[in-house]
């Protein structure tokens, strides 16, 4: 198995929002990538939904 063919920043990047060691990172299977960067935005896509307080929603009164 090759390799991953991305670049050394790229690299950096997801092994930090992975939490996976960059040697780990770089002979991972794509397919498990793949897995794990869907999974990421799954969870940041969760974040965002939560409603966040209005501001002086109280002040409107």
């Amino acid at each position: 198995m090759r390799p991953l063919q991305i670049s050394p920043d790229t690299a950096i990047k997801l092994s930090k929002e992975l939490n996976v060691p960059i040697e780990h990172l770089m002979h991972m299977p794509q397919h498990i990538l793949m897995q794990k960067l869907a999974q990421l935005a799954q969870q940041e896509a969760a974040s965002a939904e939560k409603p966040k307080p209005e501001d002086g929603a109280e002040g409107d009164k």
